[in-house]
């Protein structure tokens, strides 16, 4: 049958193994120091591993492939204990997959004597008080962070006759490719990273994140040239000696590969910087916020 699965690209990829923890149904292994997909009938094709690749070698593509066995899954996956078959779950439920999430929990139900979790606490997880993992938003497959997505804007009132909200900004460019590192303004300042929609998401964006900080944007899923980006990210911390680094991503998995670029950096530079986290929701909430 034709269907969206996951294709990695041997050139790029580097083995790294970042990608297998985050295939949920456990269809990626590395083997002879490359990511491999062992199994078609065990990749769902929905990509949540695609943001973990810092190399960008993992894509989605449409081909032939045999059909997605949710029965398969939930059978190997019990061996790897509740924290993963949640997971799965979790992720099936995010992407709007009720026809593999039934199937799952069929075969959880007519299993449950040798399950290491009880029904309700399946129960719990799907339909009580859900946590920042959980949308009701039905995306469709492919890489989630693109998956379509329709809300109503909540507590919104705008004065139009009111004064303008003022810029934070401090500094131009902004977006990582054209910035200079070695431009004096870096030198010893606070250092915002921020994924390009999350300034759009995010209502407050300037007086919470950008007051007091030198900006960079990026996208880790669309732009080119990542390790030019972490080159970037070195001199500004060895040579502009920032003070602090602040990142700010959305809660899609493929941004998730800017703190990874930016930690690459950090493990090849010769001094340490504090690193803040903020996670913006795809509806504008803030998601959480943890130093690193």
């Amino acid at each position: 049958m034709i269907r969206e699965i996951v294709k990695i690209d041997e050139e790029l990829c580097d083995g790294c193994g970042q990608c297998v923890p985050n295939c949920h149904e456990g269809a990626l292994q590395i083997i002879e120091g490359k990511a491999r997909l062992i199994s078609e009938l065990m990749c769902d094709g929905l990509g949540a591993c695609l943001g973990h690749c810092p190399q960008n070698a993992i894509t989605i593509e449409n081909r032939e492939a045999q059909k997605y066995d949710e029965q398969i899954v939930i059978a190997q996956m019990i061996k790897s204990g509740k924290a993963t078959v949640f997971a799965h779950l979790k992720h099936l439920q995010d992407h709007n997959e009720m026809e593999y999430l039934n199937q799952a929990l069929s075969y959880i139900k007519a299993n449950r004597s040798s399950m290491p979790f009880s029904i309700s606490e399946v129960h719990e997880l799907l339909h009580g008080k859900k946590d920042q993992h959980l949308r009701n938003q039905p995306v469709s497959g492919g890489c989630p962070g693109s998956a379509s997505a329709s809300f109503q804007a909540t507590g919104i009132q705008f004065n139009h006759q009111s004064a303008k909200s003022p810029s934070a900004l401090t500094q131009w460019p902004v977006q990582l490719h054209l910035i200079n590192p070695a431009a004096g303004y870096f030198n010893g300042a606070d250092l915002l990273v921020a994924a390009d929609c999350a300034a759009f998401a995010y209502g407050n964006f300037h007086q919470k994140f950008i007051a007091g900080k030198k900006v960079v944007i990026a996208c880790p899923k669309l732009d080119q040239g990542k390790e030019i980006y972490i080159q970037k990210f070195i001199h500004l911390i060895n040579k502009a000696r920032v003070n602090t680094i602040t990142v700010v991503i959305m809660e899609v998995p493929c941004c998730s590969g800017l703190v990874s670029m930016i930690q690459t950096a950090l493990e090849q530079a010769d001094r340490r910087v504090p690193l803040k986290l903020a996670v913006v929701g795809i509806q504008g909430e803030l998601i959480s916020e943890q130093q690193h």
